[in-house]
């Protein structure tokens, strides 16, 4: 397994990020999360992302539990703030009363006295970034938190924000968006200014929601039991791109990733990792055997001409508006 620095932080991640949104606590019972969160261990993962509100803050006791044992020492250990984790008012947003509270929920949870990076899982337009950041800061000198990062934040949130923390002597390391060949809205805005500050790209959803698997074919239903007929779940955010026009363009680039040897999945994730602000793609797996192929995209060092052909195949139903991260925002909160 590759590992990356993360930022200005010295601290190395592994290149493969092992995610639990969408599965631990919810669609996978705990037994098959832990083993498939063992297998990650055993590929050499080190990096574990979750959230206090996935799966109504069960994603987190579940990864706590299957890292159990583990040399806390050897894990890189993430997790996010923002969204509603309970029916109060309060429990919800970047306020310092939400971010203290949170922090303690997350750290029982996960079983652990410190989480590695703590990331504001949105950005909070209803409190000031100022009330935000001292909150966090505060984390950091108390030792609950090692290092700090955004998630879906703009190019300018980003800026304000390592001004702020800069200020505060607190290392902001890390930005957490979507970005996959289908989506690449960081690319314009986002990414120039982290490389400027000295701040690393850790992105989600790198398959485009399973899509870039290549599994969902023009003119056919979803195979039973796929994230597309979740209705729980992956469905309202594969829907997007379950069209017509992006899934000819997707088995067109999988026929090309088949002349080159490799799987749909693979291709698409090593396309990821070429982005050198990218130091961690997080990936989620439902089975153990599923880890264990994903992690071989490390090793595939894309031929720039294949590269070249991918993109433009994919161009036309890839969307690159640096303005979505904005668009996508909630403006209040509940």
């Amino acid at each position: 397994m590759e590992h990356r620095f993360l930022g200005n932080s010295g601290m190395r991640v592994s290149a493969i990020s092992y995610g639990n949104w969408l599965t631990h606590g919810s669609q996978v019972e705990d037994d098959a999360a832990i083993e498939a969160v063992h297998a990650a261990l055993d590929a050499g993962i080190t990096t574990f992302d979750t959230a206090d509100v996935y799966a109504g803050t069960k994603a987190e006791t579940v990864l706590g539990e299957a890292l159990r044992g583990v040399q806390r020492e050897s894990i890189e250990l993430f997790t996010k703030v923002f969204w509603p984790t309970g029916p109060g008012l309060n429990q919800q947003g970047l306020s310092r009363k939400h971010i203290m509270e949170s922090i303690d929920g997350s750290l029982k949870r996960l079983g652990t006295d410190h989480i590695d990076l703590y990331q504001a899982h949105r950005y909070d337009h209803c409190t000031p970034l100022e009330v935000t950041m001292s909150a966090f800061a505060d984390l950091v000198h108390q030792g609950k938190v090692a290092y700090l990062g955004v998630s879906e934040w703009t190019a300018e949130q980003i800026r304000d924000a390592k001004v702020l923390a800069d200020d505060l002597k607190v290392p902001l390391v890390s930005s957490q968006p979507q970005y996959s060949l289908l989506w690449r809205v960081i690319e314009e805005e986002v990414v120039p200014t982290c490389e400027e500050l000295g701040i690393s790209q850790i992105v989600w959803s790198p398959l485009a929601q399973g899509v870039l698997t290549g599994k969902y074919q023009p003119g056919e239903e979803p195979p039973d039991g796929s994230r597309a007929t979740d209705e729980a779940g992956g469905k309202n955010m594969i829907s997007r791109w379950m069209n017509d026009d992006v899934l000819t363009a997707v088995q067109q680039v999988s026929a090309l990733a088949d002349e080159a040897g490799l799987t749909m999945a693979n291709m698409a994730l090593a396309w990821v990792l070429r982005n050198p602000n990218v130091a961690s793609a997080i990936v989620g797996a439902s089975r153990a055997d599923q880890v264990t192929r994903i992690v071989e995209a490390v090793d595939i060092t894309l031929d720039d001409d294949l590269v070249a052909q991918v993109e433009a195949i994919l161009e036309p139903v890839s969307i690159s508006d640096a303005k979505r991260t904005l668009k996508d925002q909630p403006k209040q909160r509940l």
